[in-house]
């Protein structure tokens, strides 16, 4: 199976009133062997019928087996934002962050009938004192057409692209929402027009993410996918860092540090060896790295340890 490993032409987005938008560009032509490899990895030996207790199941066995993760920045790979290239990365073994987690996921709901629509996002990371908006750095995803009492309209936030927050999708219905050990708001934004504001646990880093009400391309997404993969100030650049959220804990390694969250605490844990490394990735996170050789392993471990060690340095003169 061949995954692309070559940078995306930046391409200009589409101006916002575009009326190609409505086209849904993103959308790609069912690829069965893909889509039941796809499932196969979240548990699923037939396609499912596409009603709310599949998509509630799907996106719970997402968040569980397929890791959110920049390990792949650091091993030195390059990657799209091609929806099929994302399936091919989960279909492989990997992970991904946002485009590619969201990314894949889209395509795998659009795959099995499901009204499935991207969005433009903005998350606001722990360093922003405020919102910054539909600003691109984030791809989310909106599924229609499944209504139940806490959704009336039928309209989903589905995102297993933020790492650490939603372990189920959400109704699109302003309000509080408790998937253990985390309470989530969500609510009109205040800063994008017509759009949403997820509100993240207080727990979390991120305070949260605000997202554009229009249908979003490739092309969206291209240049900040670009920065937050290659630029030496990306966090995701400057630090290795994994997610898996289940159904009552977010487990979190960012360098060395490896912090569970449930609702009796949080217990850190500082790794200490290679070995202990390479195992937790594929024990607690489902990243085995099967496809990377020895060298380049040992080579990754050694980019880990150096920046976690630049992490402790600058901790500590703060």
């Amino acid at each position: 199976m061949t995954v692309s490993t070559a940078r995306q032409r930046v391409a200009e987005p589409l101006p916002l009133d575009d009326p190609r938008r409505a086209d849904r560009l993103w959308r790609r032509p069912v690829d069965i062997e893909l889509r039941d490899a796809y499932l196969l990895r979240l548990g699923w030996s037939a396609p499912p019928k596409p009603t709310l207790d599949t998509l509630i199941a799907l996106h719970q066995a997402q968040t569980a087996l397929v890791p959110y993760e920049v390990v792949w920045i650091a091993l030195g790979e390059e990657r799209t934002v091609e929806p099929l290239d994302s399936v091919r990365y989960v279909v492989a073994g990997r992970g991904g962050y946002c485009y590619h987690l969201n990314g894949a996921m889209a395509c795998l709901l659009d795959w099995l009938g499901f009204d499935v629509h991207w969005r433009v996002g903005g998350v606001q990371g722990p360093q922003k004192a405020g919102p910054v908006g539909a600003n691109s750095n984030h791809l989310t995803i909106e599924v229609h057409g499944l209504p139940s009492p806490s959704s009336p309209d039928g309209v989903w936030l589905v995102d297993t692209g933020i790492g650490d927050a939603l372990h189920g999708p959400l109704p699109l219905v302003a309000g509080k929402y408790r998937q253990h050990p985390m309470e989530f708001g969500l609510r009109p934004s205040d800063v994008v027009p017509g759009g949403w504001r997820f509100d993240h646990d207080e727990w979390a880093r991120c305070p949260g993410m605000d997202y554009a009400p229009y249908e979003a391309t490739v092309e969206d997404f291209l240049v900040e996918h670009e920065n937050q993969s290659t630029s030496p100030d990306s966090g995701f650049v400057r630090v290795v860092a994994l997610c898996r959220r289940d159904g009552d804990s977010a487990t979190v390694l960012r360098g060395l540090r490896l912090l569970h969250h449930s609702a009796e605490g949080d217990e850190h844990h500082d790794i200490g060896s290679a070995a202990e490394y390479f195992a937790t990735l594929a024990d607690v996170f489902h990243l085995p790295l099967s496809d990377v050789d020895d060298d380049r392993k040992a080579a990754l471990y050694r980019e880990v340890v150096a920046k976690h060690e630049e992490f402790v340095r600058q901790s500590a003169q703060q």
